[in-house]
């Protein structure tokens, strides 16, 4: 399986943009939505501050350091690519896409307004990575927040793993 990957701008309001296999991910929001006992997106107090993705079911929610327009790769694998070494944070989790079509939104971008991506249907593993980087070659509101890639390398994966921060950023983060 050749490398496949796609480049996006993003508008991360809030703070965060999705990355989802939205057809399951939907279908498990109507029975849980209204469940007090979860958090918003899979923001739980350590997602918010130790490792800056929120988790739920299809879905990862990637913390942006700026309320912004931000720019995003997804690169998928056919195996555990090499970590990015100039990365300020990097944590890893599992993303179950049964369908194989992962929807990218934000609480400003519905998914169909937003980018999608066809990758191997079934369990992947997520990489996320945040790399320092000189803005966008676009206008943003030029609001606080520090500049980042926010990549994100996927490969299909044989079990679950939970979420592993291997590298820590700074905290705070978004200065």
């Amino acid at each position: 399986m050749a490398d496949d990957s796609l480049k996006f701008l993003i508008d991360a309001d809030h703070g965060q943009f999705y990355v989802q296999d939205l057809e399951l991910y939907d279908a498990w929001m109507a029975e849980h939505a209204m469940d007090p006992d979860l958090p918003p997106a899979g923001w739980t107090d350590e997602a918010v501050h130790v490792h800056r993705i929120g988790v739920e079911p299809h879905s990862i929610s990637v913390g942006t350091a700026r309320d912004d327009l931000v720019e995003s790769l997804i690169t998928v694998h056919a195996s555990a690519p090499m970590i990015e070494p100039t990365a300020e944070h990097i944590v890893e989790v599992d993303l179950d896409a049964p369908t194989g079509q992962l929807a990218l939104s934000s609480p400003g971008v519905h998914p169909e307004d937003g980018p999608g991506m066809t990758v191997p249907a079934g369990l992947l593993r997520a990489r996320v990575s945040y790399v320092p980087s000189d803005p966008p070659a676009v206008d943003t509101n030029g609001g606080p927040g520090d500049h980042f890639l926010y990549r994100i390398d996927l490969w299909p994966a044989d079990q679950a793993r939970g979420l592993v921060v291997l590298k820590q950023g700074p905290n705070p983060w978004a200065g």
